[in-house]
């Protein structure tokens, strides 16, 4: 393997330049031989991987967190026609804050476990998700849950987790609603919407399990659309939302879990979005999804 690690500092508030040197000491002691590239600015990753992959690497190594996979993925994609193999293998080292996409595949959190699981370079092939123009392996949303991710970007008094439930009870609080017109292969829905969430991983947010029954490793999307009429029946699903298994939201009336492979959904006005917990639009009403079944070569335990 020719290996390019591609660190994000700035991930967690800069605590994962402040993490690198024992990720980068347990790469060494495992003998993994790597080629380290910095991002110095937003969205700098994805020229970064694009350039990686122009030179050659074969593997790229993200050290961050969901976003910036997603910056690396799409980097990585940039010449892909998406007919042909993915043009790398992709890793992850897990220094961000909730680091979903990590913990929904397995990658183990300690660093020397981690780092011989970059040696050993077994991959299993991940799907990937695709939202108008930008890919994601994790996640992708509208409406709700992306409005709680621009207001966890702007909070500074607290860190970590527990500022996405903060920002979430911040949002409910304004009580925003959307009407939707909803298509997938398999079926359709008009009418009010609060969130709509389309996940190829289960969880977001560090403790959000948004798509509960979401398989990365199945050839389709799954999405949860759901409609809550009070802040009181928000608040209500919040806690739910929480449960990875029995007692999640999905099972509360109003909101509605499907498997596909194809999606699209026009909203009555402008809403954010976000791929991998980043916002990529803050006016869109237009959505446009798909699948690539086991399309990104993953390295795993």
């Amino acid at each position: 393997m020719k290996i390019k690690v591609l660190l994000n500092p700035y991930s967690n508030r800069w605590n994962s330049q402040k993490r690198w040197a024992e990720a980068e000491s347990a790469l060494r002691s495992s003998h993994v031989d790597f080629d380290l590239s910095t991002s110095e600015r937003a969205d700098h990753l994805i020229d970064l991987a694009a350039e990686a992959v122009k030179q050659g690497f074969t593997t790229l190594i993200v050290a961050g967190g969901d976003g910036s996979i997603g910056e690396v993925v799409n980097g990585a994609a940039r010449g892909w026609d998406e007919k042909s193999p993915f043009p790398v293998t992709m890793g992850i080292i897990p220094l961000g804050t909730a680091n979903d996409l990590a913990d929904n595949i397995g990658i183990p959190r300690d660093f020397s476990a981690m780092a011989q699981m970059i040696a050993n370079g077994k991959a299993r092939p991940i799907d990937l998700g695709k939202c108008n123009e930008k890919y994601f392996l994790n996640n992708s949303a509208a409406g709700l849950e992306p409005y709680v991710t621009t207001k966890q970007e702007k909070i500074k008094w607290i860190s970590g987790v527990p500022r996405y439930l903060v920002a979430a009870v911040q949002a409910i609080m304004e009580g925003l609603n959307w009407n939707a017109k909803i298509e997938w292969n398999g079926g359709s829905y008009e009418g009010p919407l609060s969130l709509i969430s389309v996940g190829n991983g289960q969880r977001t947010g560090g403790v959000f399990f948004m798509t509960p029954h979401a398989d990365p490793f199945d050839g389709k999307l799954t999405f949860v659309h759901g409609y809550r009429s009070t802040r009181l029946k928000m608040f209500q699903a919040l806690p739910a939302a929480m449960k990875p298994g029995k007692g999640n939201m999905v099972e509360l009336d109003g909101i509605h879990e499907i498997h596909c492979t194809y999606l699209k959904f026009k909203l009555d006005k402008p809403s954010p979005a976000h791929t991998d917990g980043e916002i990529f639009d803050s006016w869109l009403t237009d959505f446009d999804y798909k699948i690539f079944p086991a399309a990104v070569p993953m390295i795993v335990p």
